[in-house]
């Protein structure tokens, strides 16, 4: 069985190629280009709509259904206020490498 290994550089490349697809018509005053730091709702005005979106799309790219994102949007049983790209990534990272059993 061959396994493949997602490196922590290539989930970026890939999370800033959707990020940029999704918001590539809309109307924001962030410009900085999409980086580790980029936050979701705050930097990219992303609205609960468009963090599911975002989710859709990640399952979509993966090809990986029912990953857990309740931990990436969810701490202590509430949503969080914000998602840093990074976190997007460290959790991808984590979660597509799993060894499944």
């Amino acid at each position: 069985m061959e396994t493949t290994t997602f490196e922590k550089a290539q989930i970026l490349e890939d999370l800033v190629a959707m990020l940029e697809d999704m918001t590539s018509d809309w109307d924001t005053e962030y410009d900085e280009g999409i980086t580790l730091q980029t936050r979701l709702i705050g930097d990219l005005e992303f609205e609960s709509i468009d963090v599911v979106q975002f989710i859709l799309d990640i399952e979509e790219r993966y090809q990986r259904r029912k990953l857990p994102f309740e931990k990436l949007i969810m701490r202590d049983g509430r949503y969080v206020d914000e998602i840093l790209v990074s976190d997007a990534v460290d959790f991808l990272h984590q979660e597509l490498n799993r060894t499944v059993a």
